[in-house]
């Protein structure tokens, strides 16, 4: 079976997030400060490059998830996922929270 990682985003991710109770919406419309409920935030920028999701509520990211098309295994996405929370040395959730600078918006000038 041949799908493409925005596939399995859409047809195997985003119902399984949604399922569990996650709200999804892009993070060019929000950031985790705007949030009112737990919402997973797609294409989220952190240090190393967007992850595919970034779980977040009460104004923190919690984790992150990583969508992969089916033939890539998780061996093959364990250096990306392991990018996240080498941007700090404290513990996993502050890890993750730390890990995306444009979770605060920028004040105005």
């Amino acid at each position: 079976m041949r799908e493409r990682e925005r596939d399995t985003r859409r047809r195997r991710i985003d119902p399984k997030l949604t399922a569990s109770g996650w709200a999804i919406e892009e993070a060019t419309r929000a950031t985790p400060a705007d949030l009112s409920m737990p919402t997973a935030l797609t294409e989220l920028p952190t240090h190393d490059g967007p992850a595919d999701y970034g779980l977040c509520a009460d104004a923190h990211v919690l984790g992150v998830v990583e969508a992969k098309k089916l033939t890539i295994g998780p061996q093959g996405v364990l250096t990306q996922a392991e990018r996240y929370p080498a941007a700090s040395s404290s513990s996993p959730a502050t890890r993750a929270s730390t890990a995306c600078r444009s979770c605060t918006r920028p004040t105005a000038r």
